[in-house]
């Protein structure tokens, strides 16, 4: 029995480890290398980060698609699914607004905007990010939302496409009775098989950071937290505010239990803070609920349904972000203005799980919305790889407290 917590103890000192080799590697090309050398390094040593995530997202989609179906099935009936939904979008509605609340009164509080130089912003990268506003028309949204094809969401990893179709089909399956059990069994195996691969895959967990951090601290150097200090540090002000309001919050729900759950998702909060990518913990963090408690049936109901509907760490952000950029402008904006600026948030940020910088892609687009120059996101890419790290791994701690506080809800969390 001591063998597994031995070896998963291993792999997050191995994960840490990669991460100090990480930043030790990038600051010594940085320092030492001449400008095509640095971009031929941070190209290349990123393929580690992108085989990781690569391995990861091979297994998402019929990760989703078995165990959503399972869970689903399982619930029995429309009447149980509405009620787990229900509690689930209670919890993710809140948490959203409160995220974006905070969000809203610390950038208006610090004004970290003010402190930005215009002449740091970085117009390459936010080109690229602002090719990508488009996608978030209401007709776009609603096409992102509903898939037309199952074997397209898959390949894509839409997320949330893959959902509505794994509810209909889960619900379809429990109204067929004892020709619907054979379809649950055979899926649930699937899933059983798909979790063991997770194991083998995690295994590349430490080269996909190592690459993750060396790529952008060789291409940055550390100069950078110069420049943007002052706003990393109020926008982790407002990540430990965050922290501190959702764990407050399932404290009193989960009570002495939520000691246990820290310590089960203390890897992939490790692993999600050191790739910035959600995606790349989600198998783990399956695994890990499961085993802290959570029935399987809730987890794979809820933790699809989280990663489309329940990103905190990234809603705190669009609102800093997003005012923040209009105070360097000196662009005054009133409360009402900022109120619906957050209500537009609500709506454009659901559903963007797997969209690369995906934040960013909202953040623009939001300006855009409220006549604050879209262009201004250049301003905060220097310094949004490390925002990134820790808006990710709260969108993990989010997630994690949403999954177990509905299965406590529920009466499905084991002891």
């Amino acid at each position: 029995m001591d063998s597994k917590p031995s070896k998963k103890n291993r792999l997050t000192l191995y994960i840490i480890v990669s991460m100090v080799l990480g930043i030790v590697t990038g600051y010594i090309i940085h320092r030492q290398a001449s400008p095509s050398t640095i971009a031929s390094f941070s190209t290349n040593i990123k393929l580690l980060t992108t085989i990781f995530l690569r391995l990861i997202q091979m297994i998402i989609a019929p990760l989703v698609f078995s165990t959503l179906v399972v869970g689903i099935a399982k619930l029995g009936d429309l009447k149980s699914v509405g009620r787990v939904g229900g509690k689930a979008l209670f919890w993710f509605v809140s948490a959203s607004l409160t995220s974006l609340l905070i969000g809203l009164v610390l950038v208006n509080f610090f004004k970290p905007g003010e402190g930005i130089d215009l002449s740091n912003a970085d117009a390459s990268a936010a080109a690229d990010v602002m090719g990508k506003t488009k996608a978030f028309s209401i007709q776009n949204f609603i096409e992102h939302v509903f898939p037309r094809s199952i074997f397209e969401a898959m390949a894509t990893n839409e997320i949330l496409q893959i959902v509505i179709f794994s509810v209909f089909f889960g619900v379809a399956t429990a109204a067929l009775g004892d020709y619907g059990k054979i379809v649950v069994k055979g899926l649930e195996a699937v899933s059983h098989v798909i979790l063991k691969m997770v194991n083998y895959v995690m295994a590349f967990a430490p080269l996909g950071v190592f690459g993750a951090i060396a790529a952008v601290i060789a291409t940055k150097g550390l100069v950078v937290f110069s420049f943007y200090g002052y706003y990393l540090l109020y926008f982790l002000i407002g990540i430990m505010v965050l922290w501190a309001v959702l764990l407050m919050v399932g404290y009193l729900i989960l009570r002495n239990r939520l000691a246990g759950l820290l310590k089960r998702i203390a890897q992939p909060l490790l692993i999600a803070f050191s790739t910035t990518s959600s995606e790349a913990v989600f198998p783990k963090l399956t695994e890990e609920l499961e085993r802290f408690g959570c029935k399987d049936k809730i987890v794979a109901f809820i933790l699809p349904l989280g990663y489309s509907f329940n990103l905190d760490g990234s809603m705190m952000y669009m609102t800093f972000a997003s005012i923040a950029i209009a105070q360097a402008y000196g662009i005054q904006l009133e409360t009402g203005t900022q109120i619906t600026m957050l209500l537009v948030l609500m709506l454009t940020s659901k559903g963007i799980a797997g969209v690369p910088r995906a934040s960013l892609v909202v953040v623009a687009a939001t300006c855009a919305m409220f006549d604050i120059p879209p262009e201004g996101i250049a301003l905060i890419l220097p310094i949004d790889h490390f925002c990134d790290m820790f808006r990710t791994a709260t969108n993990v701690l989010g997630n994690a407290l949403a999954t177990s506080v509905v299965s406590k809800w529920e009466n499905s969390l084991e002891s």
